[in-house]
């Protein structure tokens, strides 16, 4: 959206930086601009109503009264609908505390600009602005609550079905495979995400039957794209819970041979983001899997338990950088230094580099230019059902 639809409120102490900012957004066509002086007198605008339509909020960080961290928190915890950019003169490595912060408190963050502030920056993150995607927005509508029963009773009816999200290879652009990620397809209340019944399952250690579940509708869909002439390997998500059944790996490897699929199509994404309970069984069940020739990779990578433990102590084929750190790469330093970082222990140790939340063409050129072997993400394709993704494989999928 340009500037000249938006309403902005400017949140800087210094008289004459705030009037630098508002005669940017002026030169812009922004014709909405309201000012404050510090985060108490922009959180007493939008309390009284005159800043309500706010739909971006520029704000500095060290302002006296309330700074700028203490009035992004007050923004979050009030579910604002309004947007924010960051203006500082703080260091690029406590930005991105900040910017963490934020996200944290559930603030819809734009993006942080060390000062002084630039036109062409300023129009860059206001082009990153989208009505509606705020978290208060999000938030406005019914979130639908499930209990266990119910999650149970639509397990029972086969109602759970893999959602394909496509992984391409960014050294060629092609299509090599998809996720599969678990979807519930309620007759009532449509697709439901696994935030709905993914927790609650775990917690009732009954996630068995819903990784069974979609491992056998995976390995079915991974049969009709090779009938149709698609070699592509289909990842699927193995809850560590299910690793302490000694009689696992066995199991998946009949249910997949039983499907006429070679394990070597099928790769196991084996989260971290939870402690490894019973160490000898999984590791056992892992070491197994690998043996008859199924891929492993360790997902949302950094994020959890003992990665690097991890690493080392089972035989992955793939390291999944988790999206939290591939998110505006383009635009951090830190962020692009981990990712980095995470790559070139990939390639030393000979397993491919995936990177999830690939969702604009600055995060596939960084990470092109930082040699990552696979991408995932919006930018590609959202996930969705098997017969769309048969259409978007056949379609040649998209040109990167």
């Amino acid at each position: 959206m340009t500037a000249s639809e938006l309403n902005f409120l400017v949140v800087e102490d210094d008289d004459f930086q705030r009037r630098m900012v508002v005669s940017m957004l002026r030169s812009l066509g922004a014709t909405e601009v309201q000012e404050a002086g510090n985060g108490r007198q922009a959180l007493e605008m939008l309390h009284a109503g005159h800043a309500r339509s706010v739909d971006i909020v520029l704000c500095d960080m060290d302002m006296p009264e309330m700074d700028g961290m203490e009035f992004l928190r007050h923004l979050g915890q009030e579910n604002n609908a309004a947007a924010v950019i960051i203006l500082s003169m703080l260091e690029r490595v406590l930005l991105v505390s900040v910017e963490k912060m934020s996200e944290a408190y559930g603030v819809k963050l734009l993006g942080s600009v060390e000062k002084p502030l630039t036109l062409a920056q300023l129009e860059g993150l206001i082009l990153r602005y989208k009505r509606g995607s705020s978290r208060a927005r999000q938030l406005s509508g019914a979130v639908q609550v499930f209990t266990l029963e119910e999650i149970r009773q639509g397990m029972k009816a086969r109602q759970f079905e893999p959602y394909f999200q496509p992984k391409t290879d960014m050294k060629t652009g092609r299509l090599m495979g998809a996720e599969a990620l678990a979807r519930w397809v309620h007759p009532e209340y449509g697709v439901i995400a696994p935030y709905a019944f993914i927790p609650l399952l775990e917690r009732a250690k009954e996630m068995d039957e819903l990784t069974f579940m979609m491992l056998e509708k995976s390995v079915v869909a991974c049969r009709t794209l090779q009938d149709k002439g698609h070699s592509l390997v289909i990842s699927v998500n193995l809850s560590l819970t299910s690793l302490t059944d000694i009689t696992l790996a066995d199991r998946v490897t009949r249910l997949v041979l039983d499907a006429g699929v070679d394990p070597h199509s099928i790769v196991l994404e084996v989260t971290e983001s939870a402690a490894m309970t019973d160490v000898a069984h999984a590791l056992e069940n892992l070491a197994r899997l690998r043996m008859h020739g199924f891929g492993l990779s360790i997902d949302d990578f950094g994020t959890g338990y003992a990665s690097m433990q991890q690493l080392m102590r089972i035989a992955f084929s793939e390291l999944k950088i988790d999206q939290s750190f591939v998110k505006d790469i383009a635009h951090n330093e830190a962020l692009r230094i981990v990712v980095e970082s995470s790559i070139s222990l990939a390639r030393k140790l000979r397993v491919k580099s995936v990177a999830e939340g690939v969702e604009t063409r600055q995060d596939w050129d960084t990470l092109k230019s930082l040699d990552c072997d696979i991408a995932q993400g919006y930018f590609i394709a959202k996930p969705m059902t098997l017969d769309a993704f048969l259409a978007f494989a056949e379609s040649g999928a998209k040109e990167l």
